[in-house]
């Protein structure tokens, strides 16, 4: 009683600027979120699924203040790459610094223009799928950011997209709370990219909810922001038809705290989803991977590949989940998370699950920490490798499982670079 009552507490803080407003089939959903939210309350450490993660920063009614972060004359990640920029400057859209959203080829509106509208192909996904992947577990964070987020962008793809959508996220508040969620939708036999970059906010609660149709493909790739103090937690939820394709993948380097969730949901015949990590941390980073992937449909694939490397103290969670439902014959469901510690500080915890229903399938899950292999270490020094070089290149191929499943060439090779860039200015 007493739990219930001090979730019951922190809600009514966090929530007493924010309002659950709007009309039409946007407002409902709204309201609807602010309703299952007053049933289950915040999260706390004792919450099974926060047990390695203290949700408390990411609760309470004020964001803690985060510095900025200066990359100097660093170019921004996706840089280079011909996109449709969506600016957002501390979790507000902002017009003037993006692009004109019809150069992409598909549908972009926002949040906002769909206030009010009784119509709108949104409706079937805006807060649907986060209520779906709400069992069986609680993710009230999600649902706290249905009900109250007013930015994002609705984008519908009916064609292969004329250009990736770059979502950029700019932080120039130390004070920063936002609250942002977008919806996409991939017709039948389209393709989308969509990149995001940026810590966007001291403090950022986001979401992304993604309907590929039946043959469809998606590509994610995002770099989460490297100003040392914000803290974030995003959701992605999915639902993947027959013959489609979901892979997203997630650079994170630096950060006081990171909670990524996904919630895949493989619902017809021959579906692909892949999710992939690569994360690198110094001193009081925490990053938290929590993946929950369902089968449904027949010969269904699904990946599940995070990589952490940590130092100095750095914390590193992983929580991923393969669920087989019955029926779902022929799955293929492959699940590996491992950390690399370049010290006695860091710490790596795991809980990788599989929960099987069917009986021809073919499912795997390993999880494994541990140091720079020495030998290895000692083979590249004998052959005139200077010992820093020899361990960035060592920490690079413990990496690059992660990497590889990126499939844009150049967009991989950019990110190979960041983090060699990041191992530069940590020397270990």
């Amino acid at each position: 009683m007493a739990l219930a009552q001090a979730k019951t507490d922190t809600l009514r803080a966090r929530t007493a600027d924010l309002s659950a407003g709007g009309s039409g089939w946007l407002g409902a959903a709204r309201r609807d979120a602010a309703a299952r939210l007053a049933a289950m309350g915040l999260p706390t450490k004792r919450d099974e699924y926060w047990r390695y993660t203290d949700p408390a920063s990411l609760t309470q009614a004020a964001p803690i203040p985060a510095a900025l972060f200066d990359a100097g004359d660093e170019a921004p990640v996706f840089d280079g790459i011909e996109a449709v920029k969506l600016v957002f400057v501390d979790g507000v859209f902002d017009a003037g610094q993006s692009d004109d959203p019809a150069l992409a080829g598909v549908e972009i509106t926002h949040l906002s223009a769909v206030d009010g509208v009784d119509i709108h192909w949104a409706r079937d996904i805006y807060g649907v799928l986060e209520t779906r992947g709400q069992i069986p577990v609680q993710r009230p964070l999600a649902t706290l950011n249905t009900a109250y987020a007013t930015e994002g962008f609705l984008i519908r793809a009916t064609a292969k997209a004329e250009r990736p959508v770059s979502f950029i996220y700019l932080h120039q508040s130390e004070t920063s709370d936002a609250l942002i969620h977008h919806c996409i939708k991939i017709d039948q036999g389209a393709e989308l990219t969509v990149l995001e970059n940026g810590p966007a906010a001291a403090r950022v609660t986001k979401v992304m909810e993604v309907e590929v149709a039946d043959g469809a493909r998606f590509h994610h790739i995002r770099a989460q922001g490297r100003d040392h103090e914000r803290r974030a937690v995003t959701h992605v939820f999915a639902r993947v038809g027959a013959g489609a394709l979901f892979k997203s993948f997630t650079l994170t380097a630096n950060g006081c705290l990171t909670r990524n969730e996904q919630v895949i949901e493989l619902v017809g015949d021959d579906g692909v989803a892949h999710v992939a990590g690569a994360a690198v941390g110094d001193g009081t980073f925490h990053h938290d991977d929590t993946v929950f992937m369902t089968h449904e449909g027949l010969r269904c694939e699904s990946r599940q590949v995070f990589k952490k490397v940590l130092m100095n103290g750095a914390v590193g969670v992983f929580q991923g989940k393969i669920l087989v439902k019955p029926g779902a014959q022929k799955t293929d469901g492959y699940q590996i998370s491992q950390s690399l510690l370049l010290d006695g500080d860091s710490q790596f915890l795991a809980k990788p699950e599989l929960e099987i229903y069917a009986d021809d399938v073919k499912c795997s899950h390993g999880s494994t920490s541990g140091a720079i292999d020495e030998t290895a270490l000692f083979y590249l020094q004998s052959r005139g490798v200077p010992k820093r070089v020899a361990q960035s290149l060592l920490v690079l191929a413990f990496l690059a499982e992660a990497i590889g499943e990126i499939e844009d060439e150049t967009i991989a090779e950019d990110i190979r670079s960041r983090l060699e860039g990041w191992l530069q200015r940590h020397e270990h």
